[in-house]
């Protein structure tokens, strides 16, 4: 599930992900649009930007893992400002910063999945 406002950067990553990946994809623009579809879906993994309208990556996260069968998803956040580390180790959530090798983004994805 990657959920970034800029449809640019959420496309890239989202065709990335299926051209050199099994995983299928969902991309989604904002967090509320995100958190409509969550009630049915079942991410292996939540791909945020921290800098979303109405609210942060990491509100975001907080809100998808109250859900019971999201808790134990993964997170891993992006940004091109440094957001809140103390907050982000208190929550296990990886941070990636923009702009990143799209190599780089590949091997975090795996390992976060493995």
């Amino acid at each position: 599930m990657v959920v970034d406002d800029d449809e640019e950067i959420g496309t890239l990553i989202t065709e990335l992900i299926q051209e050199q990946t099994t995983h299928e994809v969902q991309h989604h623009v904002t967090g509320n649009q995100t958190l409509q579809v969550m009630s049915k879906a079942l991410p292996q993994l939540f791909i945020l930007d921290y800098n979303l309208p109405h609210m942060s990556g990491v509100e975001l996260h907080d809100r998808l893992h109250s859900f019971e069968h999201l808790r134990t998803v993964p997170t891993l956040l992006m940004s091109s400002v440094k957001p809140p580390l103390r907050e982000l180790h208190k929550r296990a959530i990886t941070f990636l910063a923009k702009p990143f090798d799209l190599m780089e983004l590949l091997h975090t994805i795996t390992t976060l999945l493995t």
